[in-house]
C-alpha cells in the first residue's frame, strides 16, 4: 500500500485509528465461514460518517478497494479482502442516534448490535425482534438481509429496515428514503432502501440504519416437544401455520443435532426430531395459542410440551438453539462448518444429520462439519453444498435464505435469477461503483 495513502488515511482518522500490522489485518480478513483468510492491506476505524465519507473518497481517488467490517460473524466470507485494500472497521460508530417511541422507530450506527439495542430499549416497552443468533451488528444484518428465529412472526431485516444512510464508493452520502425520514410505507419512486438491504457492502457502506420496532409482548412462553419422525415434525409445523396460530418462533432440530446440543449445552432433551416454539401476546391469547398448538402436536404424535415460563428458563432454551452451530463444531474439535439453506418442503426428503431450521418461515440448514486441513474433504463438502442448493432451486427455493451470497455462492446466483437478472445487477453495480472498489469479489 502506498505510503502516501496510509498517510492520508491517518490524517483523517488519526494515527491510532489506522493499522497495517499483520496480526490486525489477518483478524479482519476472515469471518466464521470456511473461506480462508484474505487480509486487507490496512485497517481503519472511522469515528463518524464524515470520516467514512472522506476516507472513502481517498480510497476512490487511489483506486483502492473498500471492505466493511463490524462483528465478523458472517458465514459466507463477506469480509475477506480478496483484492487487498482498506478494511473499514465501523464498530467505534456505536451511537443510537434517534428513538421515536410514538412512531416505533430507532436509528443506529454500525457499531450497535442487536443485544445492545434491546438493552437500551428495555424500559420503553419496545424491542427489535430480528434475531440471527449471533450478537451481530444491526447495519451488518441489514447488509446481509439477515433473518432468524423470530422471522415467522416479525419478518426478516428486509421487512424491518425503513431507511439507510449509505456512503457510496466516491464518498457521497445517500439517504435511501430521504434524510431523517422514518415512515412505515411509501409509494415514492424506486425502493432504494430495499436495493441496499442484502447488498453485502458491494454498493456502499451502511453508516446508519433506521429500524422498525415492535411492542414488547405482555406474556411469553416457550416450549419443546419431540416427534417420532422428521415428517411428523414438519407436518405439525405446516398445520400450526395453516391454523393461523401467530407463533413467534418455531424451530426444528433433528436427532443428530439434538444430541450435539445436549452434549454442548449440558441438557437432557429427547434425542429425536424436535420443535422449539415460543408464543407471544396477552396472557389470554398466549393460553389460547398454547392450547391450539398442543392439540396439533398431539395429532402428529408429538410429546407433551416441556415448558419454559420464566425468563431464565427461556434464555437457556434458546441459548441451546442459538449455540447449535458451535455444538456442531464441537463434535470435531478444530473443524470448520458450512451451512446450506433449503426450503423446508425439502426437509421431508432428508433423513438426518446436523439439521436445524427456521421451519416457520420456510427454510432449514444442513450444517456440514469438515477438517479444514483435508483438501479432499473440503472439495466433497463444496460439491455436496452445491448439489443441495441446486435441489433447493429445483424446488423453487433459493440458494441462500439469510446468510448472503458472499464468496461461496456466486456461481449459484445466475442459476437462481437468470442471465437477465444478473446483467441488471451488474449494471446497477457499475453505476454506483464504476471502479468496482466496494467489497470486490462478492455477490457478482
Amino acid at each position: 500500500m502506498p505510503g502516501e495513502l496510509v498517510k492520508a488515511l491517518r490524517a483523517v482518522a488519526g494515527s491510532p485509528n489506522v493499522s497495517t500490522a499483520l496480526a490486525v489485518r489477518e483478524q479482519h480478513g476472515r469471518d466464521e465461514s470456511m473461506h480462508r483468510c484474505s487480509p486487507p492491506d490496512a485497517v481503519v476505524w472511522p469515528q463518524d460518517v464524515e470520516q467514512v465519507s472522506k476516507l472513502a473518497g481517498i480510497c476512490y481517488s487511489h483506486g483502492v478497494p473498500i471492505i466493511p467490517f463490524s462483528t465478523g460473524t458472517g458465514l459466507e466470507g463477506g469480509v475477506t479482502a480478496v483484492r487487498g485494500g482498506v478494511c473499514f472497521n465501523l464498530t467505534r460508530m456505536d451511537r443510537i442516534t434517534a428513538l421515536s417511541t410514538e412512531d416505533f422507530t430507532v436509528a443506529v450506527e454500525p457499531g450497535v448490535t442487536r443485544k445492545a439495542l434491546n438493552s437500551y430499549l428495555r424500559d420503553t416497552g419496545l424491542w427489535f425482534p430480528v434475531d440471527p443468533g449471533a450478537d451481530a451488528s444491526l447495519c451488518g444484518m441489514a447488509a446481509t438481509s439477515a433473518s432468524g428465529t423470530n422471522a415467522v412472526r416479525y419478518g426478516t431485516m428486509r421487512h424491518n429496515v425503513l431507511n439507510l444512510q449509505v456512503v457510496l464508493a466516491d464518498g457521497r452520502v445517500l439517504h435511501t428514503a430521504g434524510r431523517g425520514r422514518h415512515f412505515r410505507k411509501s409509494a415514492a419512486g424506486y425502493n432504494l432502501t430495499g436495493l441496499f438491504v442484502g447488498s453485502e457492502g458491494t454498493l456502499g457502506l451502511i453508516t446508519q440504519a433506521t429500524l422498525r420496532l415492535h411492542g414488547s409482548p405482555e406474556a411469553i412462553v416457550a416450549a419443546v416437544c419431540a416427534f417420532p419422525s422428521v415428517h411428523a415434525a414438519v407436518g405439525c409445523t405446516v398445520q400450526v401455520l395453516q391454523a393461523g396460530i401467530p407463533v413467534a418462533r418455531i424451530e426444528f432440530l433433528d436427532d443428530v443435532m439434538m444430541a450435539a446440543c445436549n452434549r454442548f449445552s449440558g441438557l437432557s432433551y429427547a434425542v429425536s426430531p424436535t420443535l422449539f416454539l415460543e408464543f407471544h401476546g396477552s396472557p389470554g391469547s398466549v393460553e389460547e395459542q398454547v392450547r391450539q398448538a398442543g392439540e396439533i402436536v398431539q395429532l402428529n404424535g408429538g410429546s407433551d410440551f416441556a415448558w419454559a415460563w420464566e425468563l431464565e428458563a427461556r434464555n437457556k432454551l434458546w441459548a441451546a438453539r442459538h449455540n447449535a452451530w458451535y455444538a456442531a463444531l464441537a463434535l470435531r474439535p478444530g473443524s470448520k462448518a458450512r451451512p446450506v439453506c433449503s426450503p423446508f418442503k425439502q426437509l421431508v426428503c432428508v433423513s438426518s444429520g446436523l439439521i436445524v431450521g427456521h421451519v416457520g418461515d420456510g427454510n432449514f440448514h444442513c450444517i456440514l462439519v469438515f477438517d479444514p486441513a483435508d483438501l479432499d474433504e473440503i472439495q466433497r463438502v463444496k460439491e455436496f453444498a452445491t448439489r443441495l442448493a441446486r435441489q433447493a432451486l429445483a424446488l423453487d427455493g433459493t440458494c441462500t435464505g439469510e446468510h448472503g451470497i458472499g464468496l461461496g455462492k456466486r456461481h449459484l446466483l445466475c442459476e437462481e435469477i437468470g442471465e437477465l437478472g444478473l446483467t441488471i445487477m451488474r449494471q446497477i453495480k457499475a453505476i454506483l461503483d464504476p471502479k468496482n472498489l466496494m467489497n470486490p469479489g462478492k455477490v457478482l
